[in-house]
């Protein structure tokens, strides 16, 4: 029991941290949320590509480190047309690396360099959500910033409830394994906590940022699930690479990629979503008028 709290503890304090420095940025944007994210990207990649050692391939880390630095950069600057170019680019490179330089197994390491900045290219996202929309100013013109940063703190602490719901409560009561292969300890009373918890914040950030009910609900419901795919998915190379964590860099959390797993999809899910229904405020009748049933019901 005392590991248990010792280790929940270390989990709160670091995560509280992280959590600190990365909501700050977004606030901030601009430079500061383009060095978070090179940051990311670097620590990382490093950590991918010792994980993909342990399972003998050996993707080519300074071709996933440019390609994935470059679409960030692209993407923070406005560019992101220029994505597909950079990934072409990327795309070739990995070939002409094994190519030249590579060793066995060549299919394996063509592949694994290209899913490294695969990987990155989802946390670019959090730039493209950033800068999205209109721009909105306040104190006569004093304070301007874009309509995106209402959507990335509504993502951020959707995900970030979805995170603590799963984990205390899992901890406490879960009993069903939700993955027993890939990820034994997480649980499906875990995972169920932390969807309600995520759904219950994303309505009120939604009400606080002026986001209509049914976006509200269908955006959390989108990025909680989401997001423990990602962590999942992140959980399914490490086993099958035989490490526990990605790195240890962070107590509690392990690496930067096992603090970071559950932004992998959400975010450009999210982006997605917001871009081609949000702000263009398309619905879906059906999941409409069941929404306006369950609140007539609940508030008359």
């Amino acid at each position: 029991m005392a590991v248990i709290d010792t280790l929940a503890k270390n989990r709160l304090i670091t995560g509280f941290a992280m959590g600190i420095i990365v909501f700050g940025c977004i606030l901030l944007g601009g430079t500061w949320l383009l060095s978070l994210l090179i940051l990311f990207i670097i620590l990382a990649s490093r950590e991918y590509a010792n994980i993909l050692k342990n399972k003998g391939f050996l993707p080519f880390f300074k071709v996933i480190l440019v390609i994935s630095i470059a679409m960030v950069i692209v993407s923070a600057s406005g560019h992101d047309n220029l994505i597909p170019l950079v990934l072409l680019t990327g795309t070739i490179g990995s070939f002409l690396a094994v190519l030249f330089r590579g060793r066995q197994p060549y299919i394996a390491n063509v592949a694994t360099t290209i899913l490294g900045f695969l990987i990155a290219w989802m946390p670019c996202h959090i730039c493209l959500i950033r800068n999205m929309g209109r721009n909105i100013s306040l104190f006569n013109g004093k304070l301007v910033f874009e309509e995106g940063l209402y959507y990335l703190i509504f993502i951020f602490f959707v995900i970030l409830l979805t995170d603590i719901g799963a984990y205390y409560f899992g901890l406490k009561f879960g009993k069903h394994q939700l993955s027993p292969v890939i990820s034994p300890k997480k649980t499906v009373e875990g995972a169920f906590a932390g969807s309600f918890c995520a759904i219950l914040t994303g309505l009120l950030i939604g009400k606080l940022i002026g986001i209509s009910l049914y976006h509200s609900i269908v955006l959390s419901v989108i990025v909680t699930v989401m997001a423990q795919l990602g962590d999942l998915s992140e959980s399914l190379i490490k086993r099958d690479a035989g490490v526990k964590d990605s790195g240890h860099s962070l107590p509690g959390h392990g690496g930067f990629l096992d603090r970071a797993d559950s932004y992998l999809f959400s975010v450009p899910v999210a982006y997605y979503y917001i871009k081609y229904f949000i702000l263009t405020d398309i619905t879906f009748p059906m999941i409409s008028d069941f929404i306006e049933r369950v609140r007539n019901v609940i508030f008359g």
